[in-house]
């Protein structure tokens, strides 16, 4: 009888679980649009719409229709959704835009026409619209400026008209009325000349203008006489340097703040530097000068133009710039070498310039060595900003010999760079106020006060150095600083003990992701200036209430993503008066009613939490997930009555839960099964192949099949639950979703580990289910060196199926390795298709 009634009841929860998916699968089918945030933002892309969905509410601001076949834009078409601020109508097969077509979206600011075919545009085809900022007209057939509707956006700040067919850059008188223009974008048009009467209305205009990818072969003497502009980018806009060089000169009288002359990596012209080719330079009035993509033809400074020298900002980007060689009488303020080709960085060779006031050298692989430890003619006397991160720098940074040659140094970033080694002096640069040394790897900080020169430091930047503070004086000697950010980085025994009472004047802490478990009582003890306090994402269990009490001028305190349980009133009474930003979100909280005063107290300073809304529950289970602030007080006060009730429900709620734990694999599977999830017709399958294994092998499937298939030659794509399966989404949602789906073929790692797996167990069931149910599905099976036989045999199916089926055998040995990656690589070759860019990709790897 027991029997027979779980069988009933298991068979009811089947069936109410099947009805459950079904009324979620239909009510996603009439709601295709995925919603972002509810009443707010919707994503309907590539869902072959005819037209808005009626189902998008009126209170929508951001709204993505692109990939959709609209095709005709009719008065108010978007009457439904008069809240929008942003809609994208990207590739939408838009021809006609009729009158009055946006009707009614007062609050519009960004509209985006990417790719559409337009062949009509009605008069007013933009009218309403007085709050657009944005608007991107890129790759629309356009022709012409003059047959363009929208002298009226007088509020337009933003217009893109980007790979059109554009032949003038004669700009209409409507022009005139954009007050508010910063940008406009014209690159990759048709125009191939400039004359005097184009810019005439850029005369009162202060904006931004992109004419890069034209192929302008004439400019008109005095075109640009008069204008002003913010910047102005001429990369790969003259078919030769011949016409460069005459269009530059033909600019004479243009004042621009910032000027970009280059090509681009994917079509340079290889041409010789003409040391005359920026002659006209001198007759313009330029503050910044950036040269991109120049080639190889350019690698030494001293082939450029004298003109150059009077231009306090100069920038080489994507260079191959080897040498710098600037005379004595140069003004150059600002020197930035991006992507160039050092091999050390060339201060005895930066002597010459005399104003240099900031120097950057970023994103240069070759650059290996920073030797400071020069000549003493070797000084720049006027450098106060120094930038080397992003480098490939290997370095010991000596403070004393930093001073001698950087007597007014006031910035060092060396972040991002492989290794920079710290050691302690007494002497160092006094100037010095800002260090960033962030994501470097430091050696020396942390087991010896590094830092113990710099007593006017006020900024200093360690975060994610692996560095570890086992000594209290890790920060001696910085009396001035301000701001101290080490995230990333570890504590002696995860503790913070007085780590900190040698930087009384910090302002700024933060550190966050140091596996905190401990902070204890008298580690702030001094800081009485702090304002801001980070100690999230570590391991805390509980919040001192006394470690608080001397930060009198605390205003933000994160405490997000730890263990914390609750506040207690010892907290809350020792809260700082100043704080005005408290993030608690993300921790274990108890809502219980024992805590019933907190619980009030928090529901009643709601503006002091930051993130108020992931401040969840944690326990008792029944209320788990549930938004604090939407917590009921009502249900502290709870009648016998519905105890009684409660507890009636919760052992149901009990019983069925069991059942549903016992055979939940199964009843998954079985809903999948039902609601058709078998069917791979309309899924892509976007992997190569789906790995089963445990996740105690995962060092091996790394080593032998993530790094040997997806870095080889040929490229497979593998899709792997460490890195490919959805945050957020049930573990066999990903598994059958992400997975099978997704995948051509599904590879089986069969270990001892993989054989004790109760996860690998049911991933192999449903892979030989799905074999049988989808004739193109494929399973591949990899017997690992040292399996048991005996529990091998012990598991029937997978016993049987190896015996009836070819499969692979991996041993440690070269020969074996070599055999088994061949038969692999066939028979995950079988049935795949290449993408021109697989394909592309492969040729280079060859």
């Amino acid at each position: 009888m027991h029997s027979r009634g779980a069988f009933c009841l298991l068979v009811f929860v089947i069936l109410f679980l099947v009805v459950l998916f079904r009324t979620q699968l239909i009510a996603t089918e009439l709601n295709p649009c995925v919603q972002v945030t509810p009443g707010i933002t919707y994503i309907c892309m590539e869902l072959d719409l005819k037209g808005i969905p009626h189902d998008i509410p009126m209170s929508t601001e951001n709204l993505d229709l692109s990939f959709n076949p609209l095709e005709v834009l009719n008065s108010n078409y978007f009457s439904s959704v008069p809240a929008l601020r942003f809609l994208d109508l990207t590739r939408c097969q838009i021809t006609r835009i009729k009158d009055d077509a946006f009707a009614g979206l007062h609050n519009l600011s960004v509209l985006l026409l990417t790719g559409n075919p337009l062949q009509f545009l009605g008069p007013r085809a933009f009218q309403g619209l007085p709050s657009l900022h944005r608007l991107v007209l890129l790759e629309t057939s356009l022709s012409s400026l003059d047959c363009l509707p929208i002298g009226h956006l007088t509020a337009l700040q933003e217009l893109n008209l980007s790979n059109n067919y554009i032949s003038s850059l004669k700009l209409p008188e409507y022009f005139s009325q954009f007050t508010h223009l910063n940008h406009l974008i014209l690159q990759s048009n048709k125009i191939s000349s400039i004359s005097r009467e184009d810019l005439d209305v850029l005369s009162t205009l202060n904006l931004t203008l992109v004419l890069n990818n034209n192929n302008i072969e004439y400019i008109q003497p005095g075109s640009f006489k008069g204008i002003y502009l913010q910047e102005l980018s001429l990369r790969s806009s003259f078919e030769n340097h011949s016409i460069m060089q005459v269009g530059l000169l033909n600019m004479t009288g243009l004042r621009v703040n910032s000027l970009v002359l280059g090509g681009y990596r994917n079509h340079r012209k290889e041409e010789s530097f003409n040391k005359n080719l920026l002659d006209g330079l001198c007759h313009m009035d330029i503050q910044k000068i950036t040269l991109i993509c120049t080639g190889n033809a350019f690698s030494r400074t001293d082939s450029l133009s004298a003109c150059v020298n009077n231009i306090s900002t100069v920038r080489f980007v994507h260079s191959y710039l080897k040498t710098i060689d600037f005379p004595e009488n140069t003004n150059i303020r600002h020197l930035e070498c991006k992507d160039a080709r050092f091999q050390r960085v060339p201060v005895e060779n930066l002597v010459s310039l005399k104003e240099l006031n900031e120097l950057h050298i970023t994103n240069t692989k070759q650059l290996t060595e920073f030797d400071v430890e020069m000549e003493a003619s070797w000084t720049l006397t006027k450098l106060e900003v120094l930038d080397l991160s992003s480098n490939n720098l290997n370095t010991d940074l000596c403070w004393s010999s930093l001073k001698e040659c950087f007597p007014h140094l006031m910035s060092l970033n060396l972040s991002y760079n492989p290794l920079v080694k710290v050691s302690p002096q007494l002497i160092g640069p006094t100037t010095l106020k800002y260090l960033d040394l962030q994501h470097s790897r430091l050696i020396g900080p942390g087991a010896v006060p590094a830092f113990l020169g710099l007593k006017n430091l006020i900024y200093l930047d360690i975060s994610y150095t692996s560095i570890y503070i086992s000594t209290e004086c890790s920060f001696c000697g910085l009396d001035s600083l301000e701001v101290l950010k080490m995230s990333g980085n570890s504590f002696k025994d995860n503790r913070v003990v007085n780590n900190f009472t040698n930087v009384t004047k910090l302002k700024i802490l933060d550190i966050s992701n140091c596996q905190l478990q401990h902070v204890s009582l008298n580690s702030f003890e001094f800081l009485h200036d702090l304002q801001e306090l980070n100690i999230s994402n570590n391991k805390l269990l509980d919040l001192y209430p006394e470690s608080y009490s001397h930060l009198g001028a605390l205003t933000i305190l994160d405490v997000h993503c730890n263990q914390l349980i609750t506040l207690t009133t010892k907290h809350l009474e020792n809260l700082p008066s100043s704080l005005k930003k408290l993030d608690f979100s993300q921790n274990l909280f108890d809502c219980s009613c024992d805590h019933l005063d907190v619980l009030l107290w928090i529901k009643g300073h709601e503006d002091l939490f930051m993130h108020a809304e992931m401040m969840k529950c944690h326990s008792p289970s029944n209320l788990e997930d549930t938004q604090l602030m939407h917590f009921h007080i009502s249900s502290c006060q709870v009648s016998t009555t519905t105890v009684a009730v409660l507890v009636s429900i919760s052992v149901v709620v009990v019983l069925l839960l069991i059942l549903v734990y016992k055979f939940y694999f199964h009843l998954y599977y079985m809903i999948v099964l039902l609601s058709g999830g078998h069917s791979s017709v309309d899924h892509n399958k976007i992997y190569d192949a789906f790995v089963i294994y445990s996740s105690k092998d995962q060092v091996w499937v790394k080593q032998e099949l993530e790094e040997t298939l997806e870095f080889g030659v040929p490229h497979f794509c593998l899709c792997l639950h460490y890195r490919d399966f959805r945050p957020g989404m049930p573990v066999i949602t990903n598994i059958i979703k992400e997975g099978f789906h997704s995948s051509r073929k599904v590879i089986a790692v069969v270990s001892t580990h993989f054989l004790e797996s109760r996860w690998c167990n049911f991933e192999l069931e449903v892979a030989q289910s799905w074999q049988l149910l989808d004739s193109k599905a494929s399973l591949i099976f990899v017997v690992l060196e040292g399996v048991d036989r005996v529990v091998l045999r012990s598991k029937l199916g997978l016993f049987r199926y190896l015996r009836r089926n070819t499969y692979l055998v991996w041993k440690d040995r070269e020969v074996n390795r070599h055999i088994f990656l061949r038969q692999l690589k066939t028979a995950l070759l079988d049935g795949k298709t290449w993408t021109e860019d697989e394909q592309r990709s492969m040729l280079m790897k060859k």
